[in-house]
């Protein structure tokens, strides 16, 4: 996100304005079939997109509403679901799984049918990371597999996520559209100029559309509410996570001389036990011997027979 003091030329394409703007609408379709034939890299060829409604029932009027970002589908009539998700969910994963029902049932027509289904993409645009363990693996493609076998089980359900941060390429290592895209989404709001390694008629059509000054008023103003929404929740998740740091180190130093006084404790205890039975042993010893030489017994035997040096037995 730009600093605010800096005026910027272009949206910041994670505002759900900005979003919406440019892959929703059918004047910018170009864009988002663009996007997509990217990367899918050949696997599919979209030639062109019906945008379908983004607002869905289940199958009663009381089941639980699904609003997408941007839903449509290609000329094969095959599903794609396309989703911004700007911070980290509890359960994303489900909420994917369960966004691509919508789009399976939608299928079910009236009537006799066979269940062939057509072929359902759900992406993920993702300003946030939920794999740490691969930190240069922002792509991610599910689908049904059989564990035995490591073999896709069915073909036409697709989970794609790209985990936009760990995207770290500069500018003069891409190499692919798909990396040219991902490129201008995770730095379009910070570009004062259209890059020169983004030529492709595409990326001018996404920069006039993404020229906030080219805006009407209603425009800006909607863009405006957009960007304040995504800096407030940026700056809410920040503190949380913020507070939850200090929280965390706050507790941990506290667990930590706990467990350090609980370990002092322990081994004081330890230490004085074994003190105190040194002790004891070295006054039986002294017991023993002043016995021994009340009897008149050799010096020599008395430290031999108590472990005593030869000068405490002397001394005594």
């Amino acid at each position: 996100m730009c600093s605010e003091g800096i005026i910027e030329r272009y949206v910041n394409f994670y505002t759900d304005f900005a979003f919406k703007k440019l892959f929703g609408t059918e004047i910018n379709k170009d864009l988002l079939i663009s996007f997509l034939n990217a990367l899918l890299s050949g696997k599919e060829v979209i030639e062109d997109i019906t945008y379908l409604n983004t607002e869905h029932l289940g199958s009663q009027e009381y089941d639980r509403r699904a609003v997408f970002d941007v839903y449509c589908k290609n000329e094969k009539g095959e599903y794609f679901l396309v989703e911004m998700q700007k911070g980290e969910q509890q359960f994303f994963k489900d909420r994917s799984i369960f966004y691509s029902t919508f789009a399976i049932r939608e299928q079910a027509p009236r009537g006799v049918w066979d269940y062939e289904l057509k072929g359902i993409y759900t992406i993920g645009i993702l300003n946030f990371c939920f794999d740490e363990k691969g930190e240069e693996d922002y792509f991610h493609e599910v689908k049904l597999v059989d564990l035995k076998t490591k073999e896709v089980f069915y073909e036409k359900l697709t989970f794609i996520y790209l985990e936009m941060p760990k995207f770290v390429k500069k500018e003069d290592e891409l190499e692919t559209l798909f990396d040219k895209w991902l490129y201008a989404i995770r730095n379009l709001a910070s570009l004062m100029e259209r890059p020169h390694i983004l030529q492709e008629k595409v990326f001018t059509h996404l920069f006039e559309a993404a020229e906030i000054a080219k805006f009407n008023r209603k425009e800006q103003y909607e863009y405006q509410e957009s960007l304040k929404a995504y800096r407030d929740w940026f700056s809410v998740m920040e503190t949380a996570e913020r507070r939850g740091l200090e929280r965390g180190l706050k507790e941990g130093i506290e667990k930590g001389m706990e467990k350090g006084m609980e370990k002092g404790m322990e081994k004081g205890m330890e230490k004085g036990m074994e003190k105190g039975i040194e002790k004891g042993k070295k006054e039986n010893a002294l017991m023993t011997a002043r016995n021994l030489k009340s009897m008149n017994m050799d010096a020599n035997m008395i430290a031999q027979a108590t472990g005593l040096t030869l000068e405490e037995v002397e001394n005594l």
